[in-house]
């Protein structure tokens, strides 16, 4: 079966063509821990310079991360999310709990965030209308885009 023409109109699929490319949730990771110089980047991620300055000059224009200059002699600059980027940091953190209990099931999980409650975190999306988690069988879809139905294109 061929791909449609044009898919289904979907957010999901607007925000990964900002921030689904390789490296970029990587960066992001890295700004949230504080790590948002050039060379913290590229240690910390491993990306090459030229693809990594590519995926920081992308965020930068999307509005997801802000540059500002730590250096004047030379010129250098750090990365820092801006407040469209901060409201990503509940879906790395999401990656995360999913990483942690599905590739490092054994409990050897690479890093442990610590809520300030002295707790290990375990990120839960809840519904900000009622506070109860969200569980797939409790949604229901409604579709939004004009000729689109649950199951796809409307018959035309």
């Amino acid at each position: 079966m061929a791909a449609p023409k044009d898919p289904r109109p979907c957010s999901i699929a607007d925000t990964l063509a900002l921030v689904g490319e390789k490296y970029s949730l990587l960066v992001l990771r890295e700004v949230m821990l504080g790590n948002g110089r050039f060379d913290q980047l590229v240690r910390n991620i491993g990306a090459p310079r030229d693809i990594l300055a590519t995926r920081l000059r992308r965020l930068v224009d999307a509005g997801i991360l802000s540059r500002h200059v730590y250096s004047e002699r030379p010129q250098r600059f750090e990365y820092r999310a801006t407040p469209a980027g901060r409201e990503l940091h509940p879906v790395l953190l999401t990656l995360m709990a999913w990483g942690d209990r599905h590739l490092h099931a054994d409990g050897d999980r690479p890093m442990v965030l610590e809520h300030s409650c002295g707790k290990d975190l375990t990120p839960v999306v809840t519904c900000a209308a009622c506070g109860d988690p969200v569980r797939q069988e409790h949604l229901t879809a409604h579709p939004q885009a004009p000729g689109w139905t649950i199951a796809g294109p409307a018959a035309g």
